[in-house]
């Protein structure tokens, strides 16, 4: 009796039929529906990670697109990701965090797998699966406040804004940060304490804000190398106070006005505040905040 062995190739979906937007609260996928359909599904044989008993994890056909597309659409919650997985890596900082020994990403990727509808013991359809994935560092540089000095006063200037979306800085007069700091025409005095806050909005709720260092330089470049570190791991000066870190979506510090004295012989001197700012697991946060 002769044996013949039988080879069958399937075609592999092209790296052109999904795409991926990874959101800052929910990532979105896209599959083009054609070559679904010609494979002999639908939208509704499209599975997100095999979640079939959940309505928020089924895709959508979006006819108006062009071409058609299937849509889906989840939260970076862990609870409510679809059976996304998440994996936190560490290494060692580069460049402006090259003083950290760890900086964290994460992770969230998964798959769209289709789901035969045919009945019995073999089928014509090829299997179709379509693989996502989405990096997010969870350290950033928030630098976009800026402080003018005169001789005897100080005023600021500062807009919210942030290295990625969700992060912005504002300044505040009064310990309860209520009171957005706003400069009068003469400047503030020097030794005014003037107090910072972090903030992260339209974040998923499993990362708080946790500042690793908070300093001022002259020159609005990160890296320069006229700096004060009004705190730094371990260690701050002694007119910083740190009032929340890691604890919530915000993190509050105060410190008192100051100069340069590189800049002394300026009538107005300037300086830039920045912060390096980690987005910690709720479970972990604990384990940096070593203050």
């Amino acid at each position: 009796m002769t044996e013949n062995n039988l080879i069958l190739y399937f075609p592999v979906e092209a790296y052109t039929d999904i795409s991926v937007e990874c959101g800052t609260a929910s990532i979105s996928l896209a599959i083009l529906y054609c070559p679904v359909m010609y494979t002999g599904y639908n939208d509704s044989h499209l599975l997100l990670n095999h979640v079939s008993d959940d309505p928020s994890c089924a895709g959508t056909l979006d006819e108006s697109a062009s071409p058609p597309v299937v849509r889906f659409t989840f939260s970076l919650n862990k609870t409510s990701s679809c059976a996304s997985k998440f994996i936190t890596t560490s290494a060692v900082g580069q460049g402006i965090f090259s003083s950290f020994s760890n900086i964290q990403t994460v992770n969230i990727s998964g798959a769209v797998h289709s789901s035969d509808p045919t009945s019995g013991t073999v089928t014509y359809n090829a299997g179709l699966k379509y693989y996502y994935s989405c990096a997010y560092p969870l350290e950033y540089l928030i630098n976009n406040t800026q402080v003018d000095v005169s001789a005897s006063s100080i005023a600021v200037k500062t807009e919210n804004g942030s290295f990625i979306s969700t992060l912005s800085m504002e300044l505040f007069s009064d310990v309860n940060y209520t009171t957005p700091l706003i400069m009068p025409s003469n400047g503030v005095e020097l030794r005014t304490r003037i107090y910072v806050q972090v903030e992260a909005t339209n974040l998923t709720e499993q990362y708080n804000v946790l500042l690793d260092r908070c300093y001022a330089s002259i020159s609005p470049d990160p890296t320069s190398t006229t700096f004060f570190n009004l705190f730094v791991p371990c260690d701050s000066d002694q007119m910083t106070k740190i009032h929340k870190n890691g604890q919530s979506q915000q993190a509050h510090f105060s410190f008192q006005a100051f100069r340069f004295i590189e800049q002394q012989n300026e009538t107005v001197s300037t300086y830039y505040l920045h912060c390096i700012t980690r987005l910690c697991e709720i479970s972990t946060c604990a384990t940096f905040m070593v203050r």
